[in-house]
């Protein structure tokens, strides 16, 4: 098949874009030109938020799949939708499990726990500040869904993706947060009440998206393995690596650490399941996702 990813050259997006090569699929990677293409594959450079510099990147292109790995707004999908009219007949979104982030739910949330009928789209909201974006994540991600929702010319799928773990190249800073503190025996800030979360391998996530290149369901799909982790769960494999020890400080208001959740929305991947990919358990991996990780940050 003739793949365009577009940006997600690093991370589980590297990886992905391996997976398809390695496959025997022809891959074309779209960035706006920071980095370049990975051996083997066609590159493409144009900024994906200028409508115009996008057609003319794809002039006379077409595609049997693409793979959307940074729609972050709804007016970024809202030009793609546009662009890739004609231009390809499937095109997967890379979402999150942040899209649940007004959830609280005693059960893991499924796919249809979110209506994005319901969605509220607003294109003119300053999308383009990073600032905004940032604190907007999920909303952004919302949206974007919701824009292809509502209608497109060609078949669509979102993929939400857990929080992920794994890789010496994770670029996160996420688990040297922990390390840093566990070691110098430090306080976590966490929720009083702390919810457990879903988390997915990084070599997982990136199988999960090359096989749902070639499915060929249709709408969100939550992507997440087997076993919900709770902060404890992981400082505690963080603690048996690097030593030291470690200190939760519950606050009522203000930041917490990254892998800590005053909400409940696990999700939950029957869906994935019932359309034949089988995930892992958390416990098969997560000793060595966070060795991957913390063998990069030894003299952090």
């Amino acid at each position: 098949m003739d793949i365009l990813i577009i940006g997600g050259n690093r991370y589980f997006g590297k990886r992905l874009i391996a997976r398809l090569s390695d496959a025997g699929h022809r891959v074309t990677v779209l960035n706006r030109g920071s980095s370049p293409a990975p051996e083997g594959t066609v590159g493409l450079v144009a900024d994906r938020n200028d409508e115009a510099a996008l057609e003319k990147a794809l002039d006379g292109r077409s595609f049997d799949v693409v793979v959307d790995q940074v729609c972050y707004t709804p007016r970024q999908a809202d030009i793609a939708r546009r662009v890739f009219a004609g231009r390809t007949r499937r095109y997967v979104m890379t979402s999150t499990v942040e899209v649940y982030g007004y959830e609280d739910s005693a059960v893991p949330v499924a796919e249809d726990v979110l209506d994005l009928g319901a969605v509220t789209v607003d294109l003119g909201l300053p999308w383009e500040d990073p600032g905004f974006l940032d604190a907007q994540y999920g909303e952004g991600k919302r949206q974007a869904e919701a824009v292809f929702a509502a209608g497109a010319e060609f078949a669509w799928a979102s993929v939400r993706v857990a929080h992920v773990l794994g890789g010496a190249d994770d670029f996160t800073g996420r688990v040297d947060h922990y390390a840093r503190r566990i070691r110098a025996g430090e306080p976590i800030a966490v929720p009083a009440v702390n919810r457990a979360a879903t988390y997915v391998y990084v070599e997982e996530i990136a199988a999960f998206l090359a096989w749902a290149v070639g499915a060929e369901f249709t709408g969100p799909v939550n992507a997440h393995a087997h076993g919900p982790l709770t902060t404890a769960d992981i400082c505690a494999e963080i603690e048996s690596q690097v030593g030291g020890r470690t200190v939760f400080q519950e606050v009522e208001v203000g930041e917490v650490s990254p892998f800590s959740f005053a909400r409940s929305y696990a999700m939950d991947n029957s869906r994935a399941e019932e359309l034949g990919f089988r995930f892992s358990h958390s416990s098969q991996w997560l000793s060595q996702a966070l060795s991957e990780t913390l063998s990069t940050k030894a003299g952090a």
